[in-house]
């Protein structure tokens, strides 16, 4: 009787090599060298200098709408030189995406720079209101809370309170799941404004 042992074959996997070339546009458009890798996505805060000009903050809105971009917040105000103004836009995305987004912009007619502040050492803050309904004997438990996050009220009624709060998206989303244990009336969000910190005894 004649035994015969077979063994197992090694499965062979076909591992794609990428060229010079393809390796240098995948990276300019942001994209995995890795196939079957998925890219990660992450919410990015990007700075846009743009010429101070009424149609500006149009093509903006019009690019993320026409490209199917995520805008999750814009804000626009005035730059260091009054013929500028400075946008922060928060946006998500993968890596190629945002280098899309990055890309897009750039090519407006109207900008002057643009940064991914996110890549770098940033201040980030926003502004929020909040308004709650409180009688007047709920209002110095509430004050107190809201002292701890150095919030300020703005506005009061018989029937109602309104807080003023500032800093970083953590801490203002942190104060408003504290309010949602009281009657809240309404948020309002500016939206993040934010600048590069410059670390003074950096090595």
């Amino acid at each position: 009787m004649n035994t015969q042992t077979h063994f197992a074959q090694p499965t062979v996997v076909a591992k794609q090599t990428l060229t010079p070339q393809q390796i240098f546009r995948k990276q300019v458009a942001g994209e995995s060298l890795h196939p079957g890798v998925s890219d990660s996505v992450h919410r990015h805060v990007l700075t846009v200098l743009v010429e101070n000009t009424l149609d500006a903050l149009n093509r903006v809105a019009n690019l993320f709408s026409q490209r199917g971009f995520n805008l999750e917040s814009v804000s626009m105000g005035e730059a260091k030189d009054p013929s500028l103004r400075r946008m922060t836009i928060v946006t998500i995305g993968n890596d190629r995406i945002i280098a899309q987004v990055i890309r897009q912009l750039n090519n407006l007619i109207d900008t002057i720079e643009v940064e991914d502040v996110t890549l770098h050492d940033h201040v980030e803050r926003e502004l929020c209101l909040v308004q709650v309904r409180c009688s007047a004997l709920e209002r110095p438990v509430l004050i107190s809370v809201v002292d701890i996050f150095r919030a300020t009220v703005v506005n009061i009624t018989p029937d109602s309170l309104t807080f003023e709060v500032t800093g970083p998206p953590a801490k203002i989303n942190a104060f408003i799941g504290m309010m949602r244990d009281y009657d809240v009336l309404e948020v309002a969000r500016s939206g993040r404004v934010a600048m590069r910190r410059e670390l003074a005894f950096e090595h």
